[in-house]
């Protein structure tokens, strides 16, 4: 190597340990100063909703914690898609960020043909929020008083049993195509706009099962004029709110264990020490007695955590859930 070709590559190399030095300091100035201005939190969901509720109970303890406004702007449609973009392709600068949940970071990539962003490139998971499991339920009238009772009669007649679920490609759905491979039966889906219209038909008797959120469920599955009959519930142990209803485990059906769950995202590209910023906030959120309060009486299980350990479960949802997409042929609507 000539001399002109050492000291030009001294000088290339002294130039880039100068770029990254300045963009550390960069980035530890910038998180110093976060946040200077209003947040917006993004949900993909409409107003009203659970999700919508738990975004604007972060998003105050938030606004709390940094002394600046976070706002709450609902972004909903197609299947959590159109918020979650909208996240996705912000300016990654910890001014927007949002929720992220079941079905647009582990499985919409695998059920549409084409969506505009990639959960495993586009956006950085800053934190795990809650959990929580379905309880699989029948109308109180349905001759069907326990899980085995109905794998029976579906083995018996294939497809005689109709399933209700909120829309393709959501838990209640790949809950019910998840039940049919490791009971091995098959069942007719029915797919209603949402989980109101369809628990109520399951009330009225028009399907004959759903896979159902715990707080959604419970006003129906108790008391003397409970409508739902539960047979069984998607999580390890079972729900202190439904204490009686037997885990699939227990029944003897492994594999089962099924969760709702959401998070907060941001844009990739958002400088780590602005992540561990919200990351610990929110985490100093949930170890409020109130914030707890909140989950677990809706039958969720309080998670928190690592932005590493939230990345490492979407990982896994993703993989678990293209496979049965692919496997069942899963397209939307």
């Amino acid at each position: 190597m000539s001399v002109t070709s050492k000291l030009f590559t001294k000088v290339a190399l002294a130039a880039s340990a100068t770029l990254l030095m300045t963009a550390g300091a960069q980035a530890q100035t910038a998180a110093g100063e976060y946040p200077s201005r209003t947040i917006t939190f993004v949900v993909p969901y409409a107003a009203g909703g659970s999700s919508d509720a738990r975004s604007r109970q972060i998003a105050n303890r938030l606004s709390v914690a940094f002394g600046q406004s976070v706002i709450v702007e609902n972004r909903p449609g197609a299947g959590g898609n159109i918020g979650t973009e909208y996240i996705a392709r912000a300016k990654p600068d910890g001014y927007v960020v949002g929720l992220g949940n079941f079905a647009p970071l582990a499985v919409n990539k695998s059920l549409f043909r084409k969506l505009n962003y990639d959960p495993a490139t586009d956006l950085v998971p800053i934190i795990m929020i809650e959990k929580g499991p379905l309880v699989l339920s029948v109308n109180r009238a349905s001759p069907h008083k326990s899980a085995p009772d109905l794998i029976k009669a579906a083995q018996a007649k294939p497809n005689s049993l109709s399933y209700a679920s909120a829309g393709i490609g959501g838990s209640h759905h790949l809950a019910g195509e998840l039940f049919q491979d490791k009971a091995q039966i098959q069942m007719t889906h029915v797919a209603y706009k949402g989980g109101a219209p369809a628990t109520n038909d399951l009330i009225a008797g028009n399907v004959d099962l759903m896979f159902e959120w715990i707080f959604a469920a419970m006003p129906y599955t108790s008391g003397p004029e409970s409508k739902l009959r539960p047979l069984a519930i998607t999580s390890q142990q079972r729900s202190p709110l439904l204490k009686d209803v037997p885990t699939f485990e227990e029944l003897g059906i492994k594999g089962m264990e099924i969760s709702n769950w959401f998070g907060v995202v941001a844009p990739k590209g958002t400088p780590a020490p602005i992540v561990a910023k919200l990351n610990a906030a929110i985490n100093v959120a949930l170890k409020e007695p109130e914030m707890i309060k909140a989950i677990t009486s809706l039958g969720d299980e309080v998670v928190g955590g690592t932005p590493e350990h939230f990345d490492a479960f979407i990982k896994a949802e993703t993989a678990r859930w293209s496979a049965l997409v692919k496997a069942h042929k899963i397209k939307p609507e």
